[in-house]
Formats: structure tokens, C-alpha cells, sequence
């Protein structure tokens, strides 16, 4: 109910092939201790980017790199919906791998602006839709912590610069790809952004509105696709403005996927490669929880058996291709937590 209260305490271990971090070389910089900022990345670089170690070029090249590998981790936080929480340096991998989430979730209805972490809510610096805004920041930090051993302030601004380049051109192959089009078009860039505003303007499911998109094809009516697609919309009848503008949204997609050369089953294959069905809602940990809490890990199970093959149809666990219930839409622990939950 909001209030402290004691609990049942768990011995939680996360692996990784590394723990090294952005914020384990600045924190040498900030001492301005070179000698060990030199031996922590000499040893990075030998562990676990061993191809540069010769190279002319090697921090430039391995912070390259990383940024490179941080791009395409964030990419697919975002085809998923996944909300990391707190992305400070000290949070991000060396490896562009996803560590140290800890209030993260999954947002529910597609909304930017939503994050996970209580402690985040008086800026919302960690929301949805700024993490590739915070993972280049976080670059920028790690490129002034290199600069010590690289001095080419250049050839770092360059590689800021390509990551804004690189993530834009991903995000719009990705985007693509969820939707299922595949070629070049050049109606697709407005096609999705006027999407992802009209997800806004009504709450949406962002997992289910996705993975139902792939049942429309070329010949599909309005009343077919709102048919569809009508389970991944949180109020239902829609708002009075929002079926005139969705309807021209549906009008052009199916004109769209009239000049697709992939056969309509290959598309179903292939969006459902990239649209999950399950994702870990934050009111179904919720509910393990509870119910581990009474020596009842039944759920617990259930879930991660489930979680094993998100992209899988799964059909004995459609209980939970589901939007999230009303009464988890501000119970403790199922929409918020805070970094110490």
C-alpha cells in the first residue's frame, strides 16, 4: 500500500562476460591518473576487443566501437519497449549490454514520456523515448574520459556525431521491420511517424497493437483492421476524433503493403520475429511476487518458462496477451518503483 513494511529479502546474481563500465575509466580521468586509465583500457581492449590491440588507432577505434555496439542495444530497447531506469555511466556496459537495470519495465501503453523509476520523475531524464538521447550523452562522458590517451578531439566528435546518424537510419530500418515493410518507399518515414503520434493520442498497447498489425494484409477493410486491432486499445469505443485519423493511418498502410514483394505469410514470419507477444509487465512480476511471498512460486515459474520464447505464439499462456489491467495502473510495484525496490 505505499507504506514500509518488512519483506522477504532474495539473493539476486546477474552474470555478464563484463562488468567494466563507462564509468570505470572516468573515474581514473577525474584523478587525472593516465597511468591507470591506460592499463584498464589496454586490458579491455586485450580481453574483449583483442582485433584492435595492434592497431594504430586503437582507443579511437575501440571507442568507436562501443559506441557502435551501445547504438544497436538501444535500438532494440526500443523495438521492445524495454525502459532501462536509471542510465547514468555507471549503468552502462562497455559491451553494449543491458546491466544494472534497476526499476526498468516495459511500457504498457506507447507513451515517450513514461518511465519506470519514481526517482526519475521530477525531468523524466531516463524516459522512453530520451534513451538514445541519454546514450549519447553517456558517450560523451566516456569520449572526455579517453581523451587522455587518444588526444584527437576530432576524430570524437566525428563518432557523436555518427551515432546520432547511425541510430536514425537503425530506428527507421527498425521501425520497418515491426511494421513489416520491407524495400524503400519513399511514403515510409511519414508512415511511421504518423503512427507513432496517433499511439500517443489514445493509450495503445505498444506489444499487442504490434503483434496484431502483422494479421492485416493489402486487402483489409477499416472494419476488418479495427477489428484487429481494437484489443490493443486501452478505452474502447475510441475518442471521437481519434477513428478518422487512424482510418487514413489504415488506408495507407494497406496501400502500402499492396507494392510489398513478400508473400503475406513470409511478413506474419517475419514481424513476429521482431514483435514480441510476452514481455515481463511490471504488474505480473508484481503478482509472482505476491504470490512467492505466500511459498506459492507456481507463477513464478509459469512466467519464466514463458519468457523463454517471448516471440513463440504460446497459445497455453494467452492470459497474459493482455493490456495491463485497471487496478494495476497505480498499485504499488506494478506501474513504479524506485531505485532501491
Amino acid at each position: 500500500n505505499g507504506n514500509a513494511a518488512y519483506e522477504k529479502g532474495a539473493v539476486v546474481c546477474r552474470v555478464a562476460p563484463s562488468f567494466i563500465r563507462f564509468g570505470n575509466f572516468e573515474i581514473f580521468t577525474s584523478r587525472q591518473d593516465v597511468g591507470t586509465l591506460k592499463k584498464l583500457t589496454d586490458y579491455t581492449i586485450s580481453h574483449y576487443y583483442p582485433h584492435l590491440q595492434h592497431d594504430a588507432d586503437k582507443y579511437l577505434r575501440f571507442f568507436r566501437e562501443v559506441a557502435e555496439k551501445t547504438c544497436t542495444m538501444i535500438l532494440h530497447w526500443q523495438r521492445v519497449g524495454f525502459v532501462h531506469g536509471v542510465m547514468n555511466t555507471d549503468n552502462m556496459s562497455i559491451l553494449g549490454l543491458t546491466i544494472d537495470y534497476g526499476p526498468y519495465g516495459w511500457i504498457d501503453d506507447y507513451n515517450p514520456d513514461w518511465t519506470p523509476n519514481t526517482t526519475d520523475l521530477p525531468g523524466k531524464r531516463y524516459r522512453f523515448g530520451n534513451q538514445p538521447v541519454i546514450a549519447q550523452w553517456n558517450l560523451l562522458q566516456l569520449a572526455n574520459a579517453l581523451y587522455p590517451l587518444i588526444n584527437e578531439e576530432e576524430g570524437l566528435k566525428n563518432i557523436i556525431h555518427d551515432f546520432r546518424l547511425r541510430y536514425a537510419a537503425g530506428y527507421h530500418a527498425m521501425m520497418k521491420e515491426k511494421m513489416g515493410l520491407s524495400g524503400d518507399a519513399s511514403e515510409d518515414g511519414e508512415l511511421i511517424e504518423r503512427l507513432e503520434k496517433l499511439l500517443t493520442v489514445t493509450e495503445t498497447d505498444m506489444t499487442i497493437f504490434f503483434r496484431q498489425l502483422s494479421l492485416i494484409h493489402s486487402a483489409s477493410d477499416i472494419n476488418e483492421a479495427m477489428f484487429i486491432l481494437q484489443d490493443a486499445f486501452y478505452t474502447w469505443p475510441l475518442p471521437a476524433s481519434f477513428p478518422a485519423q487512424f482510418e487514413e493511418w489504415i488506408q495507407s498502410y494497406t496501400r502500402r503493403l499492396n507494392i510489398e514483394s513478400v508473400s503475406p505469410e513470409a511478413r506474419i514470419k517475419n514481424m513476429n520475429a521482431v514483435n514480441p507477444k510476452y514481455v515481463l509487465r511490471n504488474y505480473m512480476a508484481q503478482m509472482a511476487i505476491d504470490k512467492a511471498d505466500q511459498k506459492d512460486y507456481s507463477l513464478v515459474h509459469e512466467l519464466y518458462h514463458m519468457l523463454k520464447n517471448p516471440y513463440a505464439d504460446q497459445p497455453e499462456y494467452d492470459r497474459w496477451y493482455v493490456k495491463r489491467p485497471d487496478w494495476a495502473r497505480a498499485k504499488v510495484g506494478c506501474s513504479m518503483l524506485s531505485c532501491s525496490s
